[in-house]
C-alpha cells in the first residue's frame, strides 16, 4: 500500500530560497499511553501495534524545556497526523499553527508470522518486526520498504524546500521514520549538528553544510 495519495506535494514553484537556510529538526513524540509492560503473541502484537497508531500521549507530560525554546524560534512547525505526534507538537506549541502532514506518519510494524508459542514484549516484538520488513520485506500488505524510503525521500525535499526560506522548521514526528528522513538529508549534505538520539520528546538538528 502506497501513502503517495495522502502527501504533500511541493509546490512546482516555491519560494525564493534565503541567503542561507533554516535549520531541520527532527522530534520524536512524547511518551504514548499504551503500556510495554506485556507478553504478546505475534498476533497479539499486531493488535497492539494498531492501539498505538490510534492512541495519543500519556498523560500529564510537559515538553521539555529546551524544545520549548526550539519551538519558539522555529518559523514552520510540521506534525504527523497520529494522534502521540499532534499532541506532542501542541504540548510543545500551544496557540501556535502546526501542519498537521500524513506524510510523516511511522514507517509501519507488521510482526512476521512466528509461532503462537512465541511471546515476546513489544519493545522486542518492535526489533523483530522491523528486522523482518526492512530485509525480508514482511509488510503485512501495509507500506513495503522501498515505498517508505521513496517517502522519506519525499518528507526530506518538503522540509528542505520550507527550510529554504531562511526559517527553522520542527517536525513532531516518529523514531524510525525520523530515521529514515535524516539520512536523506545527509545525502543531500545536510549536517547533523545536535543529536539527543531518538529517546522521547528528542531533538536532532540539521543544517545545511
Amino acid at each position: 500500500m502506497t501513502l503517495s495519495a495522502l502527501s504533500p506535494v511541493v509546490d512546482a514553484v516555491a519560494p525564493a530560497a534565503a541567503a542561507h537556510p533554516g535549520a531541520v529538526i527532527l522530534t520524536r513524540h512524547g511518551k504514548p499511553a499504551l503500556s510495554r509492560k506485556c507478553l504478546l503473541t505475534a498476533l497479539g502484537y499486531g493488535r497492539w501495534w494498531a492501539e498505538y497508531e490510534r492512541l495519543g500521549l500519556f498523560p500529564g507530560q510537559t515538553a521539555p524545556t529546551a524544545l520549548a525554546d526550539t519551538v519558539r524560534a522555529a518559523g514552520t512547525l510540521i506534525s504527523s497526523s497520529r494522534p502521540r505526534a499532534r499532541e506532542s507538537a501542541a504540548l510543545a506549541a500551544p496557540g501556535r499553527e502546526v501542519l498537521v502532514e500524513p506524510l510523516f506518519i511511522e514507517a509501519p510494524l507488521p510482526p512476521p508470522p512466528l509461532p503462537e508459542w512465541i511471546k515476546l514484549s513489544p519493545r522486542l516484538w518492535g526489533v523483530v518486526a522491523r528486522f523482518w520488513w526492512h530485509v525480508f520485506d514482511n509488510h503485512g500488505g501495509q507500506e513495503t520498504r522501498v515505498e517508505a524510503e521513496a517517502r522519506a525521500e519525499r518528507a526530506a525535499d518538503h522540509v528542505i524546500a520550507v527550510a529554504s526560506e531562511g526559517r527553522d522548521v520542527v517536525v513532531f514526528a516518529h523514531g524510525y521514520f525520523n530515521h529514515m528522513v535524516g539520512a536523506v538529508l545527509k545525502s543531500r549534505g545536510w549536517s547533523l549538528t545536535d543529536n539527543q538520539g531518538f529517546k522521547y520528546w528528542s531533538q536532532r538538528r540539521f543544517e545545511k553544510s
